[in-house]
């Protein structure tokens, strides 16, 4: 089917779907890149929050910089939904998009590869190298696919543990992430007070909002409800049969909260890219609409559905203060300086959310200094306006580094 023609079922799609994976999940004999892996202990099972098991899990990861001698330059960057561990670096074999924070990784960057030890993980639950749902269950010899457990934030954090423990890592100078990566650094800072030396929580929250989850609850849906997603149970589809639709729609509607309508206002106005003059049809689209279907077929060409679905549950469930007596008595655990960074244009996770953290820990004592990043960007600013956040990310690690080494 030509670029352009309607897709039974998703009648604008500008793509071709028979060139479509069924995932674009990692899998092994794919090119492993600069990616390194770790397998947990095999002898006794991995017992999730929710009450699931997992055996012989696979921790996909990757360092730059060196470890000093005594462990204390190594900093965590925690990706967000769709990103995975190749935080820096270029595309190329095994790695089929540049790092998401390579403007912020590397050689006299703001994490500055020739005096910090910087390490980035897949998730638990991701399709980058880490056990998923496209991973081999070893009690079948075939992809979990259905049966793959719901996984919480927290789980992904002891996965993380554990790879510090491989690496010799007993306290992280810094842990860092944005969005969902904010959410695993608090969850360091809750979990593990004593193995922070400071936190860097950015565009995040405590605990998911009810319209956080109905956004992720939508997205889900567009999944499901996706024929050729078959339950879960899709990885031995052709390419074009798997649920690329589901997954390139809910992909669209998360882009829509990434960004600001300034910014796309400004970008696409009411430009069409389809001819509209005396004749109107249903799936003539504005420009807006076909960066929207060009990022969903981006997405699904290196993404694995079942991984959105897992991840955006995680995210779903994410509560600092569950089973701990709520939220502020969560944050009274968090002992390590923190730096809290909003966006004043993010309509996803609002800068009130940051600020309560910051208050809620100043109430408490602990160190917190708070960094608002001025963009149009929305949400996704903490991916683009790179020079803020690291200007940020330098101030405070140096004061760390002198005030509380």
């Amino acid at each position: 089917m030509a670029d352009g023609a309607l897709d039974e079922g998703f009648g604008r799609a500008p793509i071709s779907p028979a060139s479509l994976p069924a995932t674009g999940a990692w899998r092994v004999g794919d090119p492993v890149g600069h990616r390194r892996f770790l397998t947990l202990a095999t002898e006794r099972p991995f017992v999730l929050e929710g009450g699931g098991k997992l055996r012989g899990i696979t921790v996909a990861y990757e360092t730059w910089g060196q470890l000093d001698a005594d462990a204390s330059n190594a900093v965590l960057v925690c990706h967000a939904l769709t990103g995975d561990s190749h935080a820096a670096g270029p595309s190329g074999h095994g790695h089929p998009t540049p790092g998401w924070w390579d403007d912020l990784i590397g050689a006299g960057r703001a994490l500055d590869t020739d005096r910090l030890f910087v390490v980035c993980a897949n998730v638990l639950g991701g399709c980058q190298g880490t056990t998923g749902p496209s991973s081999m269950d070893p009690a079948t010899g075939r992809p979990y696919g259905s049966r793959f457990p719901v996984v919480s934030i927290r789980d992904m954090v002891r996965t993380q543990a554990a790879l510090a423990d491989h690496l010799g890592v007993d306290r992280w100078l810094a842990v860092v992430g944005g969005s969902m990566g904010g959410m695993q650094v608090l969850e360091w800072g809750v979990m593990y007070p004593d193995r922070v030396r400071s936190l860097v929580p950015i565009a995040t929250c405590a605990a998911a909002t009810a319209q956080q989850i109905a956004f992720s609850s939508v997205q889900r849906s567009t999944i499901a409800l996706d024929p050729r997603w078959r339950g879960g149970d899709y990885y031995d589809a052709a390419p074009g049969d798997g649920p690329h639709q589901g997954l390139a729609i809910a992909r669209e509607l998360a882009q829509i909260t990434y960004r600001s309508d300034l910014v796309f206002d400004d970008r696409f106005g009411r430009n069409v890219l389809d001819p509209m003059d005396d004749t109107f049809t249903l799936w003539q689209r504005f420009d807006v609409e076909g960066y929207l279907d060009y990022h969903g077929a981006k997405l699904v060409r290196r993404f694995d559905a079942n991984s959105y679905l897992v991840i955006c549950k995680a995210m779903d469930l994410h509560d600092i203060g569950r089973g701990r007596g709520g939220v502020d008595a969560a944050l009274r655990r968090v002992v390590a300086p923190t730096l809290t960074v909003s966006i004043d244009s993010d309509s996803l996770y609002f800068p009130y959310q940051q600020e309560q953290i910051r208050d809620a820990l100043a109430a408490n004592g602990t160190p917190v200094e708070h960094a608002m990043v001025t963009s149009d960007h929305g949400h996704d600013a903490f991916l683009l306006e790179t020079d803020q956040v690291g200007d940020a990310l330098v101030a405070f690690l140096e004061d760390v580094e002198k005030r509380h080494g």
